[in-house]
């Protein structure tokens, strides 16, 4: 049943690049939680509180985009092998907490690459929803690294 009315080669890019997002989502917020896990020193109490406020948002960011695949009647990526093999955000550690940050803002950079490309990408196809869903989570990721970069920049 096509109950959304698109043609699903309308949409075919728009759920490859979705499921782009969700690998580079999956992957950024693992680094969060092990971040968030492994701070420690003298910003041990605003960075924690931040990581783990970053990384509740990815989750519900990451469930949101799966059942926007799932919507557009195709099959998020829901492997951990896949997302290690599709992002284009690595698994990072450190404990350098500047470098913690530098690192979140330079994943920060490609998913909002990614949210361009898949804002673009559902243009074309006239999927509003997308957009819509997409563009919330580009503004947060913005005003997110505006922050993160105020406070490395100090």
């Amino acid at each position: 049943m096509n109950y959304l009315g698109f043609k699903p080669e309308n949409i075919e890019k728009t759920v490859d690049e979705l499921n782009q997002l969700l690998c580079n989502y999956q992957i950024y917020y693992q680094n969060l939680r092990n971040y968030h896990w492994n701070i420690g020193g003298e910003h041990f109490f605003d960075l924690h509180i931040k990581f783990e406020e970053l990384y509740n948002e990815a989750k519900v960011s990451i469930d949101e985009i799966a059942e926007r695949v799932l919507t557009l009647r195709q099959k998020p990526t829901s492997t951990l092998a896949e997302y290690l093999k599709n992002a284009d955000i690595n698994e990072r550690s450190t404990d350098d907490p500047k470098k913690m940050v530098a690192n979140i803002l330079d994943d920060h950079k490609k998913i909002i690459t990614n949210l361009r490309s898949v804002i673009e990408t559902a243009g074309d196809a006239s999927d509003e929803g997308t957009i819509d869903m997409t563009a919330g989570f580009l503004a947060s990721v913005e005003k997110n690294s505006w922050m993160l970069d105020a406070w490395l920049n100090r």
